[in-house]
């Protein structure tokens, strides 16, 4: 048994004990003291040679003869020793790590000792080395840096990296990947000597993704150490992010990926490598959870996950086993004990096939009922298996008692906890009657034959225990007491003998060699001295003669020991086979002294019978029959299943029992035939179908949210797609207050049977983590769920929810940890007019079980840490609080405070705010700077703030507004309001540097309305475009003139505007009225945000790349919506489409390879759908006419299903839902090859282009994307993981990659010029602020886009070169000529000088100065735009667009589908959210959801 423990202690005097020798027959002791207890201590394998490191002097000793003597290591230096290592493949080998670059190795079992260095110190994170299982000497190391955040000084961000030896350290280790690539987790695909497929050499690393956070990480594989590294296709996808652990169980390769948005995680399993599987687990589970599933020791045959089903307070699991390839998993048995470290009582039995103990919870459905309640005692009993988990009966004594054991959960021993490889002797401490009680009131309890019986022994409470000589010595000692015994049996338990010890002790530690083949046994324990003790127990002497093998069984000290035997004691097959061993006889005399030989089992085939089989995956057996029956879909092979009234074959419900032998006999699993609607994928019918549910106790709905699995989680995407039911989830509110939830994403719906009788007043979806939703109820009560819906708990908040008009969320919810969330109640609040009545926050940090006051008269309270503000704290919490512990006055200003500690120290910030928001890397907060302005404060760390500044004449009035627009391309967009008359607001568009401080004007007389919404939409998925509404007569609108709108669009990020290009002609072939060639006079004009019915919807889908709805007209200007027309766009607005008179609704399916509309005016019983990006429109009735208000999919736009809202006409008082189903059209998946150029394609490459360039200049941000869209004549679904964009070619950097730097402005002749009046930048601050920088540029006007990829090409933003002071001599190292350079220099600039002038007078004249306005360039965005945050006088809008396919987080508002009255939200599918609060007082309020990322 090997021991790698870590133990406490005091420090004390190192002490060598006196050697006790016992008396004849008895073993021999000696014990030694220390300082301090061993942190670390193993013997290398098949050797009396011990390592053990001293926790508190760090001192390496080294025992030779099984802990009998010691002698400290004097070659390594004790300051920074970090722990010891053994080698796991190699005998003789061991490392000692320290703190630092200097390492040490031993070859010979740690005689001699060599010295190697690294370039960083080992990490701390993970097991710094990595082995190969038969290449000794190739080892991987992986480091760690840390450096220590500037701003916050106790927070430090490390970052890994992995070397590589092949010759054990001989020589330098080499780095693994490129330069400065950070690793995650590397290690060899041979890490186990059962792994035997693939390149010998092939290697394994998880790397940083595209973008930074977990859920983007990515796997790479390589064949040899030296690369190439490449990406391996999980679940057939080659760009598969959110990989985050690896792990070598026997035969298999285990990988670990997380998805955005959600706490499940998928298994991926490889025998080689290279190719792999997605692990799939049985529909009725809701799947693996992040930090909630163990893998368990696992056989050779297959793998054993044991998956949390409960809170992890009090945890429950449940046990699954998998086939012969690790990929399909079905259930041994349900609640399993865990504890809250994720152990699992659960053991093997040692060098014997198939038998496996385990405990269970008999109370599971009490423990579940209690919220995690982990003051309900868990009821446990004690189970066994012999046929590998399969069937579980009771332990049971030889007195027929059932038998309760303390196992994992509770273990105080290195190793196994109940075997060894002594055959078929365990021990354990448990007891007898109904349930296992506490560890202290156990008795030890032997077994030899291998757990089918087991007789209480004469040891009193609890022991440690060991086996020697392979099973003929048991050794204890008394634990959780002072004992100074030592027991020991030589006749499998039956008989104890104690040795006297000398000293009264509590044991830490009692251990043998690994294999327990040895006669000698140490223990480490604590003196009841003080003295920290290591003992040797040699047990040499005590017998005199060696067990003889003899074919006279009678005459041998040796039994054939079966392991297991039938009711009349003959020999029984266990696993398809009997196993037996020629172990000692019970009783003899005799030693084996077989050291370090494992005993071998010998085996006999058995024909199969019932009991070698299983039920198969999807299959379950049927209470008190055993009969497997179907519970869910059957994989269909392909091919199979085209038409309806196909049969397949599949599985018969049977499978042999991973790692069973047995030959000949019944065969159960042959396949059988099956209807195809068993199947994953029954044949489509190439209909469209429709499922309509009345709602006859609601006239409307009042809120509704998708609650969807993330994009990486466990399910194949077929089931994800179509029929893993309980993954498609939605939550909707009734204007009733009723909660209804259906999990098939509409077709059928229910109250839930928790929610019956309650009335809820609102819903809450946990915006980071889909699978939790909360609902509020007037008063404390509040129930929630943790599984999307499927199942309901109860949970009390501190006071009631707020209901205040200027509090819009009562609950807030923390980024990165699901269970930690802020309650806003309303407090002192029983009389209404109470000058006591406020609002005050409350904290919870385990999901509402406990909540503590944050603080009392509050306004806003917000987690601020992120994924993306990763400089923050992640307790850091902002609250906009009153000055005054008084009702809100004018005399009485709100402040800007803040706490990493919950409060109990507080920093504040502002004295007098507006209010604050989060807008991914930024916090901005409105600060009142007098009576008659306000300013603009950003931080990009929460803790320091700086005072944005605005181009000159831009005086924010404190009855104007400021809406903040986007923030996701490292600069915040905001619109200031110019003329905030009611009914004629506009304002101008500005954009930020990056720190969210400096801004420059981007476009003027943009609309926004009274609320202080802005007609400034981007198109999601793809970079630069954005469509505005302008006022275009302003100076009548000043007059109170009606204003005249018409639409702009830019297809560089702001870096110019212009009118939509209308279509040549209309859906009829007819013209227009007016010239569609004079823009100025006849262009397309579409109706945006500020007068949308229903704000929530956006013109695109990041999942429908270059594809744009909308509804308008083309003319001078804009008209009435009522006279507006449905267009589309397929290459993201440089060309327009009309495709039906009137006004519809629309929505986006199967990213973008279905597009839906609907009549949003009048009643209707039809929709009209297109299969090819708006070439062809066709109809389907759905039913009864209905007055629809809204239509929505998931959340990603991938589905093939839709919902229709709305109210049924005729039926009064009533609402109705209509599913539309697409998924009968195809049964086909679209098919991407290797080569997309691939005739056989399902995909075609499209590159946007920017319509003013040609297509040789036509980069945007710098460089050439590419996406993949369905082919338009294809029938088939793209389903829902979408294909990456691809960046074809960086560019040279051209004019559009700058726009104008601060204090500038463009011109009418396109360029920057400097504002009269105003200063140009100091650009040498830039020195100031980094100190390492050796030169500086003279402002030119222009600055460099943040986010442009663009290499070379021209340096508008650079002019004439200054250093640094301090580094004048660096500078001019750098820059001074020689005197060569300086003549050609001089001759070639005669040369050309003239040619070059007429060619720039000539080519460039007023083609300076474009303002482009950055965007964030990596991948397709979601379209979610972002929160409420400031507004003066009537509010502050935020927008705010997030990455689509592979979000780094989704706020609640990005499921939702709509909101209740008392706000309005934009965006609940994934595209852009938008969210307005209005206050009498004037003043600005509180963003929705400010903890946003």
């Amino acid at each position: 048994m090997q021991l790698l423990g870590v133990f406490a202690s005091t420090a004390l005097l190192a002490l060598l004990g006196p050697t006790y020798v016992g008396a004849a027959k008895k073993p021999q002791i000696n014990k030694k003291a220390f300082d301090s207890l061993p942190k670390s201590y193993f013997y290398f394998e098949d050797s009396p040679v011990i390592l053990s490191l001293e926790d508190q002097s760090k001192i390496v000793w080294r025992s030779d003869d099984d802990g009998a003597t010691w002698k400290s290591i004097e070659k390594i230096p004790v300051e920074k020793v970090l722990d010891i290592y053994p080698h796991p493949f190699d005998k003789k080998k061991a490392y000692v790590l320290t703190l630092g670059r200097e390492h040490f190795v031993t070859s010979d079992q740690g005689k001699s000792w060599q010295k190697f260095e690294t370039e960083w110190p080992p990490s701390l994170q993970r097991n710094p080395l990595s082995h190969h299982a038969t290449k000794h000497n190739y080892v991987l190391y992986t480091g760690m840096k840390c450096i220590q955040d500037e701003v916050w000084r106790d927070k430090f961000f490390c970052e890994e990296k992995t070397w590589y030896t092949k010759d054990g350290f001989d020589s330098d280790p080499k780095e693994l990947m490129e330069k400065d690539k950070k690793t995650h987790g590397c290690m060899f695909a041979r890490s186990t000597p059962y792994f035997d497929k693939g390149s010998e050499s092939s290697v394994l690393c998880i790397v940083n993704g595209a973008k930074p956070g977990a859920e983007n990480w990515v796997l790479l594989v390589a064949d040899d150490l030296s690369g190439p590294w490449k990406e391996p296709a999980l679940d057939g996808f080659k760009e598969f992010s959110g990989v985050t652990g690896l792990a070598s169980v026997k035969k298999f390769i285990v990988a670990a990926a997380k998805s955005a948005g959600t706490d499940e995680m998928s298994l991926f399993v490889s025998d080689d490598a290279d190719n792999w599987d997605r692990a799939e687990f049985p529909s009725s589970h809701g799947g693996l959870k992040q930090g909630a599933y163990t893998i368990l020791e696992s056989t050779k045959h297959s793998l054993q996950v044991d998956v949390l089903t409960t809170w992890t307070l009090n945890p429950i699991g449940a046990l699954f086993t998998s086939n012969s390839n690790g990929t399909y998993f079905t259930k041994n048995i349900d609640h399993t004990n865990r504890n809250i470290h994720g152990n699992v009582d659960f053991e093997q039995v040692a060098n014997i096939q198939g038998i496996v103990l385990v405990n269970i919870v008999d109370n599971a459905e009490e423990v579940l009922k209690g919220n995690g309640n982990d003051r309900i005692t868990k009821k446990i009993k004690s189970q066994i298996s012999f046929d590998g988990g399969h069937t579980f009966k009771d332990l049971k004594t030889d007195k027929d008692d059932k038998l309760h054991v303390h196992s994992v959960t509770d273990a105080r021993n290195g190793g196994r906890v109940f075997s060894s490889p002594a055959p078929g002797i365990l021990l354990a401490v448990g007891n007898t009657g109904k349930y296992l009680s506490d560890y202290e009131h156990g008795d030890v309890y032997v077994s030899d034959d291998a757990g089918l019986t087991w007789s209480k022994t004469d040891l009193k409470g609890p022991h440690m225990y060991e086996f020697g000589d392979s099973g003929s010595i048991l050794v204890a000692v008394a634990d959780k007491t002072k004992t100074d015994k030592l027991r020991y049996s030589l006749n499998h338990g039956k008989v104890w003998e104690s040795v006297d010890l000398d000293v009264e002790l509590q044991v830490a530690a009692l251990t043998t060699v690994p294999d327990s083949t040895a006669k000698k046994f140490t223990m480490i324990a604590l003196g009841k001295d003080g003295k920290n003790y290591i003992f040797s127990f040699n047990f040499d002497g005590v017998l005199d003669r060696q067990c003889k093998q003899d074919d006279d069984g009678k005459k041998s000290d040796y039994e054939k020991w079966y392991a297991r035997l039938d009711e009349k004691g003959n020999p029984d097959c266990l696993m398809g086979h009997k196993q037996f061993f020629y172990r000692r006889k019970k009783d003899a005399d005799c030693f084996v002294n077989a050291e370090y030989k494992d005993p071998v089992p010998e085996e006999e085939n058995c024909p199969c019978i019932d009991e070698d089989y299983e039920c198969d995956f999807e299959f379950a057996a049927k209470d008190g029959e055993g009969k497997c029956e179907l519970i869910g879909k059957l994989k269909v092979p392909e091919g199979a299943c085209k038409k309806e009234g196909d049969t397949f074959k599949g599985s018969s419900g049977y499978r042999l029992i991973p790692g069973n032998t047995c030959t000949k006999g019944i065969k159960k699993d042959e396949e059988k035939e099956w209807h195809c609607d068993k199947g994953v994928k029954p044949p489509s019918s190439g209909k469209i179908k429709s499922v309509s549910k009345t709602f006859d106790d609601a006239g409307g709905f009042m809120e509704y949210y998708y609650l969807m699995p993330g994009s990486d989680a466990s399910g194949s995407d077929e089931a994800k797609m179509l029929y893993a039911d309980f993954l498609q989830t939605i939550v909707m509110r009734t204007d009733e207050n009723k909660i209804y939830i259906t999990h098939d994403q509409g077709a059928i719906w229910d109250i839930p049977k928790e929610l019956k009788g309650q009335q809820i007043n609102a819903i809450y979806p946990h915006p980071y983590n889909n699978d939790i939703v909360f609902f509020t109820t007037p008063s404390k009560k509040f129930f929630y769920s943790i599984d999307r819906g499927q199942t309901i708990q109860e949970g009390q908040g501190p006071d009631p929810p707020t209901r205040r008009d200027d509090i819009p969320l009562a609950l807030r919810f923390h980024p990165t940890r699901s269970d930690y969330m802020i309650w806003i109640s309303d407090r002192d609040c029983g009389v209404p007019s109470s000058k006591a009545c406020h609002a005050a926050a409350y904290y919870t940090n385990d999901r509402g079980r406990t909540w503590r006051i944050l603080s009392p008269y509050v306004k806003n309270c917000a987690w601020v840490h992120s994924k993306v503000l990763v400089n923050t704290p992640e307790k850091l919490i902002f609250c906009e609080r009153y000055a005054k512990d008084e009702r809100p006055s004018d005399a009485n200003p709100i402040k800007l405070v803040a706490s990493d500690d919950f409060f109990k120290t507080e920093t504040t910030h502002f004295e007098k705010i507006i209010g604050f928001a989060t807008m991914e890397e930024f916090i901005v907060a409105a600060v009142v700077k007098d009576e008659l302005s306000l300013k603009l404060d950003a931080s990009v760390d929460g803790k320091i703030f700086a005072e944005a500044h605005f181009p000159h004449n831009f005086q924010v009035d404190k009855q104007q507004a400021y809406t903040l627009l986007d923030s996701v391309t490292h600069a915040i967009f905001v619109h200031v309001t110019v003329n905030p008359m009611r009914g004629s607001e506009y304002g101008a568009i500005l954009k930020s540097n990056s720190n969210g401080t400096s801004y420059v004007l981007s476009l003027s007389d943009v609309n926004r309305n009274e609320a202080g919404f802005v007609d400034f939409e981007k198109m999601q998925g793809l970079e630069g475009v954005a469509i505005v509404n302008v006022v275009v007569n302003v100076d009548e609108t000043n007059k109170g003139g009606k204003k005249k709108l018409k639409s702009k669009i830019t297809h560089n990020d702001g870096g110019a505007w212009n009118y939509l290009p209308p279509p040549e002609k209309d859906v009829d072939g007819k013209s227009y009225d007016c010239n569609v060639k004079d823009l100025e006079k006849c262009s397309l004009n579409l109706h945006g945000y500020t007068e949308r019915k229903d704000p929530r919807h956006t013109f695109s889908s990041g999942s429908a790349v270059g594809v744009l709805v909308g509804v308008g007209n083309v003319g001078e200007y804009l008209t009435s919506k009522s006279d507006g027309n449905t267009y589309i766009t397929r290459d993201g607005g440089v060309t327009w489409k009309e495709i039906r008179k009137g006004s519809y609704m629309w929505e986006y399916g199967d990213q973008g390879s279905i597009i839906l509309i609907v009549d949003e005016d009048d009643p209707t019983d039809i929709v009209y759908y297109t299969l090819d990006e708006g070439e062809t429109w066709n109809e389907y009735k759905f039913g009864d006419k209905m007055h629809v208000t809204d239509i929505t999919t998931i959340p990603s736009d991938t589905s093939r299903k839709f919902l229709l809202w709305g109210n049924p006409v005729g039926k009064g008082g009533k609402a109705i839902t209509v599913q539309i189903d697409f998924t009968g059209l195809t049964d086909k998946q679209c098919q991407l090859p290797e080569d997309p150029n691939d005739k056989d394609s399902d995909f075609v490459p499209w590159e946007p282009q920017h319509p003013n360039l040609d297509a040789e200049h036509a980069c945007l941000f710098g460089h050439n994307v590419q996406y993949y869209r369905k082919k338009t004549d294809r029938l088939c679904y793209v389903g829902p993981k979408g294909h990456e964009p691809i960046e074809s070619k960086k560019c040279p950097c051209g004019k559009h990659d700058f726009e104008c730097d601060f204090n500038y402005e463009r011109g009418n002749d396109g360029r920057c010029h400097l504002v009269s009046g105003l200063e140009k930048p100091d650009h040498k601050e830039s020195c100031a602020k980094n100190q390492s920088l050796i030169e500086w540029y003279e402002p030119t006007g222009y600055r460099k886009i943040p986010l442009t990829k663009c290499v070379g090409g021209m340096e508008l933003d650079k002019g004439k070169v200054k250093p640094c002071r301090g580094h004048e001599k660096e500078f001019n190292e750098r820059h001074g000529p020689s005197g060569w350079a300086i003549f050609f220099g001089i001759i070639f600039a005669l040369t050309v000088s003239g040619a070059i002038g007429w060619y720039v007078w000539n080519r460039w004249t007023g083609k300076f100065g474009a303002i482009r306005l950055g965007e964030d360039s990596s991948g397709e965005q979601s379209p979610l735009v972002r929160y409420p945050i400031i507004v003066i006088s009537a509010v502050i809008a935020v927008a705010v667009a997030i990455p689509a396919i592979i979000q780094l987080a989704v706020e609640w508002v990005a499921s939702k589908l709509s909101r209740p009255k008392r706000f309005t939200t934009r965006g609940s599918f994934a595209r852009g959210n938008y969210a307005v609060v209005n206050d009498d007082d004037g003043e600005l309020l509180g963003s929705d959801e400010d903890d946003e990322v």
